[in-house]
């Protein structure tokens, strides 16, 4: 009998992932260049203090597409992830969802810098970085951004100016990504509408869905 060849550490965990996630060939090539290429850049710049391959894939992709569990993305057509850092939840769920238009607010050059490298390497189309800050992009611009994420990057309490009567923005969707414990202060307390719990690496988070409508 033909014994089973036994993966590598680096292709269990990349398999895995495939399977967990339902990801094609071509998805999964594309995460595995993504974390080629923040642990490249991670040695010369602080762009997340997570890193090698296990923690990347859990801590940060399948965070980031937790969201597919808690709304139907397939009806969004275009998403803002605020303070995006290294791409995360935008670039995941732009893999994960080709038709979907993402726009990534940064303000830091040198994040910037690599999200474009990122976006040139994976070949990814209707994404692009925004250098604005949160409060001038809500200002500023009507991009017709349908639902806004934020991964623990601003406070909650600010993110909630989308929901001002003059803003333009104040009939999207907000999805905050929280700890277990978070408790939301009253100023974002009436735009809660749904939390939906998870864990990742035994920890236990949860998404919170926020609207004015």
């Amino acid at each position: 009998m033909r014994k089973k060849l036994r993966q590598r550490p680096a292709e269990k965990i990349w398999a895995g992932f495939q399977e967990r996630e339902k990801l094609s060939d071509g998805q999964l090539l594309k995460f595995q260049q993504y974390e080629a290429l923040l642990a490249e850049w991670n040695r010369s710049m602080n762009l997340t203090a997570i890193t090698g391959a296990s923690e990347t894939v859990d801590r940060h992709f399948s965070d980031s597409l937790v969201l597919r569990q808690f709304l139907d993305i397939s009806k969004i057509n275009l998403m803002a992830d605020v303070g995006s850092g290294a791409g995360f939840p935008g670039v995941p769920l732009k893999i994960m969802f080709p038709h979907l238009g993402v726009i990534l607010l940064e303000v830091t050059r040198k994040k910037q810098k690599f999200l474009r490298a990122l976006i040139d390497q994976l070949e990814l189309k209707d994404i692009q970085v925004c250098d604005m800050d949160w409060r001038t992009f809500l200002r500023t611009t009507e991009s017709g951004v349908e639902c806004f994420l934020a991964r623990a990057s601003i406070d909650p309490e600010e993110l909630c100016r989308m929901f001002k009567p003059g803003c333009v923005y104040n009939q999207a969707k907000l999805v905050y990504w929280a700890s277990e414990t978070w408790e939301p202060q009253v100023g974002t307390e009436p735009f809660i509408k749904k939390e939906f719990p998870y864990t990742i690496k035994r920890k236990k988070r949860k998404l919170v869905l926020l609207s004015a409508l």
